[in-house]
Order: structure tokens, then C-alpha cells, then sequence
């Protein structure tokens, strides 16, 4: 997925993604490339992180059981 940085407000960059460039999506400042700069093009890729999921949801069936009494 492509992005361009339209503007930075202060600790956050506004991001206008897609083919059209038609979303607009406001991102933290602090997780931009160094040397990024209004105008450039951002390369974005998203992906789930099963291994994370699975343990987050394990930890979370554990601490419901654990507040039911082990049941």
C-alpha cells in the first residue's frame, strides 16, 4: 500500500493513503523515518501477527478462568 505524507501537525503526521489518495490517516510523528519530509512517498504494509494473538488470547482465557475460580 502506498502513502504520501500530506503535512505534520505538531507530533503527528497526516497521511493521505491509497491509489486515489483519498483517505486521510493521522499517525504518530515519533514512528516516521528520521528524514522523512512532507511530500514523500511511504511504502505500508499491515500484517497480523498470529504468534501475538494466539498468546494474548491464551493469557486472556487464563486470566478468566482464574477470576471463575479454575472453573
Amino acid at each position: 500500500m502506498k502513502a504520501v505524507i500530506d503535512r505534520f501537525e505538531e507530533d503527528k503526521a497526516v497521511l493521505l493513503v491509497g491509489e486515489d489518495e483519498d483517505i486521510e490517516v493521522v499517525f504518530p510523528k515519533a514512528y516516521m523515518p528520521k528524514d522523512a519530509e512532507e511530500g514523500d512517498y511511504l511504502s505500508v504494509s499491515i500484517a497480523v501477527d498470529r504468534e501475538a494473538t494466539e498468546a494474548a488470547r491464551a493469557e486472556a482465557e487464563a486470566l478468566l478462568k482464574d477470576l471463575r475460580g479454575g472453573i
